[in-house]
């Protein structure tokens, strides 16, 4: 109806006086309760990534509510992510601000840092999930790929970042994968997940008592789509 109303505004077809487009607009949706179960906590990023790439986000205005996230927060899940500017978790499983706990390091692996942040996700601020999200293209698993392959460490502080993806890359190299990069990239998510779930004391036994769940997964920034490994 916009698209038709002439540059005299609402009232030359009979809006009322002062009517704006903000008054227009559809009220937010009321704010979810906490997911009753680890895989409910799962579905429900999974149901937003799908809103996500249909373009047709529940949440837009992250203005709602700021006063009330000033008093705590409950995010349901934790998400380490790469530090890639395309890469934005709460815009890709479209939640609201403090809905999701989010650790972010270039070729998103888990250092004692992260861990001990995931530790008080889990036990204090209960989160159910963790979800370790690569990235096609990543540039760190990329230029892990290319340090192994030319025998030679980037400079500075960047062989930190190799040295933690190393590994990823080691275990498919046997198979020689049509895309090697590809391969990597979901090999670091799935050792990343595993370190996640296996790490004493606290998060396994969080995971033991299957009060925590650990997935790994791939964003494609050309889709929009997350998928579950």
């Amino acid at each position: 109806m916009a698209s038709t109303v002439a540059a005299g505004g609402l009232a030359a077809v009979g809006g009322p006086a002062g009517f704006s487009a903000a008054q227009a607009q559809t009220p937010p949706a009321p704010p979810l309760s906490p997911p009753a179960t680890p895989d409910e906590a799962l579905e429900r990023l999974a149901a937003g990534n799908a809103r996500y790439v249909a373009n047709e986000p529940l949440n837009a205005d992250h203005s709602v509510e700021r006063a009330q996230r000033a008093a705590g927060q409950q995010p349901f899940a934790a998400i380490v992510a790469c530090s890639d500017s395309r890469v934005a978790p709460e815009i890709i499983f479209d939640q609201g601000l403090g809905d999701l706990f989010v650790v972010r390091v270039a070729g998103n692996f888990i250092n004692e840092d992260g861990l001990a942040s995931l530790e008080f996700a889990a036990a204090v601020l209960g989160v159910q999930a963790i979800v370790v999200l690569g990235h096609t293209g990543c540039g760190a698993v990329n230029a892990t790929i290319q340090s192994i392959e030319d025998r030679d460490l980037p400079p500075g502080h960047l062989p930190s970042l190799v040295n933690a993806i190393r590994p990823a890359v080691y275990d498919v190299l046997p198979d020689n994968p049509p895309d090697l990069l590809e391969a990597a990239i979901a090999r670091n998510a799935r050792l990343n997940a595993e370190a996640a779930s296996t790490s004493h004391p606290i998060l396994s036994e969080l995971h033991g008592s299957g009060a925590l769940v650990s997935r790994a997964g791939v964003y494609d920034i050309a889709t929009g789509k997350v998928a579950f490994l």
